[in-house]
C-alpha cells in the first residue's frame, strides 16, 4: 500500500514509524524542513520530498499519481485542506484524511458531508488527547481506557498494587471475587514481559494488567488489582492550550477546576471562554504559587503546556507537594519511558493516541478501531468478520481453532446489542465485532490476513 505522510512534526513522524513498520507498505514523508526529513530517513525506511504540501508540484514528486493514502498532518488546517482537495481533484486519491485542529471547521459537519470538502477523514489530535484524559479522570488508577463496540466494551490497563483484592492470588478466583460481572484478562506484563496468562497465574505486586469489561464492570476490576480511589472531583490544569482549555471546558460544569497558565494573554482568553473554572496566571513549576493554591487538596493535576519538561517539573513538583495522581503530557518517546518509573502517575502520549485513529482508516478488511497500547509496542484492535463458515477463515469456528499468530488472542465480541468475553470454546459468528489483543504489533498484518482471508 502506498501512503503519502504530509508534515514530519510528532504526529507525523510517529504515523510514518508506525506505518514504515508494516512490510506491505511504502511511506512517503513531504515536509519544509530537509533536516528534519533527513534525520527521519536515518532512522526508518521512507521516501522523503522536501517543498510545500500543497503544491501539486511537490505532490507529484512524492508520486501522489499512485497513492492508496494521503495522510496530512501538516501544522495548517489550511495546507491540510488543499492538499486533501487537490489530490481528490487531480489524481483521485482513494483515500484522504487530515489533521483539522480549528473548531470553525470541526464544528460545522456540513463541511465534511458528501459534495463538500475533499476530506474523507478528519481527526484532531487535541480532541482525541482530551478525550482520552476524560477518560481516565471517569476510571481513578487505571493507566489507559479505551473504547470499543461504540463504548460497550472498555479495555483498560492497571498497575497491581498490594491493596488489590487479587493480587497474590490465582487468576482463577476473579470469577469468584466477581460472579455477576464478566470481565477477561487480555494480558499480564511483570518486569516488562508478557507473562502466559492462565488460571493458575498468581498477581504479583507490580503486575502491568490489561483486561477488557463492560464498561459497567470496569469500575469493579480496578478494584481487584489495586486501591479504589474516590470520584475525581478537584482537577488542577497547567497548560491553557488547545488542550488544557479543551479539557477544562469539557469538565468545567461536572468537576472542580483551576487552570494555570503562564502567559498573559492566554491566560485572559481561557478566562472569557470558561464559565466556572477558575483561571490563574502563573508559572505551575513555581512551589509558592501551587502552595498557595492547595496543591495538596487536588485530586489530580495535569500538566499539558507544549513544554515536556515544563509538564515532567510541574507534575514532580504537584506530587511532591501533596496532589494525589498527577498527568503529564509527553511527546517525546525517551521521556514518556523515563517518566513512567518516576513519581508521575500517568504519562500521556498524543501521538500514541492519535496514532490508533489513523491505523482504523489504514488497516486492511473491516477494521473498525484501532489503540495503541504500551507506547505503541502492543495494539489493540476491533474487526467486523464477514463471510460463511464455508469461505471464512474463522466464522463457524471455535476461538481455539482460530491459528492466531503468538500473543494475539480475541478477548472479546460484540454481537449485535450483546458483549460477551471470549473463551477457549465461544464460536465466532458473521458479522460479529472481535477485539483482539496484540502483545507485539508486527503481528497486525498475519492478523488482518487471517480476519480478511477467504480459505
Amino acid at each position: 500500500m502506498k501512503i503519502l505522510i504530509l508534515g514530519a512534526g510528532q504526529v507525523g513522524r510517529t504515523a510514518a514509524q508506525s506505518l514504515a513498520g508494516e512490510p506491505a507498505n511504502e511511506v512517503t514523508v513531504i515536509d519544509n524542513n530537509e533536516q528534519v526529513l533527513r534525520d527521519l530517513q536515518d532512522r526508518i525506511d521512507i521516501r522523503a520530498v522536501a517543498g510545500n504540501a500543497a503544491h501539486p508540484s511537490v505532490l507529484e514528486s512524492a508520486g501522489i499519481a499512485d497513492t492508496d493514502i494521503l495522510i496530512a498532518l501538516t501544522n495548517s488546517d489550511e495546507v491540510n485542506i488543499v492538499a486533501c482537495q487537490i489530490a481528490q481533484l487531480l489524481y483521485r486519491t482513494p483515500t484522504r484524511i487530515a489533521r483539522i485542529r480549528a473548531a470553525e471547521y470541526t464544528s460545522r459537519p456540513q463541511l465534511f458531508a458528501e459534495g463538500g470538502l475533499a476530506v474523507d477523514v478528519w481527526i484532531s489530535p487535541e480532541e482525541l488527547v482530551t478525550d482520552y484524559i476524560a477518560h481516565l479522570l471517569s476510571n481513578p488508577g487505571a493507566l489507559q481506557v479505551v473504547d470499543f463496540a461504540d463504548g460497550r466494551v472498555q479495555l483498560a490497563g492497571v498497575r497491581a498494587q498490594p491493596e488489590g483484592l487479587l493480587v497474590g492470588k490465582p487468576l482463577r478466583t476473579l470469577r469468584e471475587h466477581l460472579p455477576d460481572s464478566d470481565v477477561r484478562v487480555a494480558a499480564i506484563y511483570r518486569d516488562g514481559l508478557l507473562l502466559s496468562a492462565g488460571g493458575d497465574t498468581v498477581i504479583a505486586e507490580g503486575d502491568e494488567i490489561f483486561f477488557v469489561a463492560a464498561r459497567d464492570d470496569l469500575t469493579k476490576m480496578l478494584a481487584e488489582v489495586r486501591k479504589r480511589l474516590p470520584r475525581v472531583r478537584k482537577l488542577v490544569i497547567a497548560g491553557g492550550g488547545h488542550i488544557g482549555l479543551r479539557l477544562a471546558r469539557t469538565l468545567e460544569h461536572t468537576h472542580q477546576i483551576k487552570l494555570i497558565e503562564r502567559d498573559p494573554r492566554r491566560a485572559r482568553r481561557a478566562s472569557e471562554i470558561l464559565q466556572s473554572a477558575i483561571v490563574l496566571q502563573g508559572d505551575a513549576a513555581d512551589e509558592e504559587l501551587m502552595l498557595e493554591e492547595n496543591i495538596d487538596s487536588a485530586d489530580v493535576f495535569a500538566a499539558l503546556t507544549n513544554s515536556d519538561e515544563a509538564n515532567v517539573m510541574a507534575a514532580m513538583l504537584a506530587k511532591r507537594l501533596g496532589a494525589s495522581r498527577v498527568m503529564a503530557l509527553v511527546n517525546r518517546p525517551s521521556y514518556a519511558e523515563l517518566m513512567e518509573s518516576r513519581n508521575i502517575d500517568i504519562v500521556i502520549s498524543p501521538q500514541t493516541i492519535t496514532i490508533g485513529s489513523l491505523l482504523a482508516h489504514v488497516r486492511r478488511g473491516d477494521v473498525v478501531r484501532v489503540h495503541s497500547l504500551r507506547r505503541g509496542i502492543a495494539e489493540a484492535i476491533e474487526v467486523v468478520v464477514h463471510g460463511t463458515a464455508e469461505r471464512s477463515r474463522v466464522i463457524g469456528r471455535r476461538i481455539e481453532e482460530v491459528e492466531l499468530p503468538e500473543g494475539a488472542s480475541v478477548v472479546a465480541i460484540a454481537r449485535g446489542e450483546a458483549v460477551i468475553m471470549a473463551h477457549h470454546d465461544t464460536l465466532i459468528e458473521n458479522e460479529d465485532h472481535l477485539i483482539v489483543f496484540l502483545a507485539d504489533r508486527r503481528h497486525v498484518e498475519a492478523v488482518e490476513r487471517l480476519f480478511q482471508g477467504e480459505r
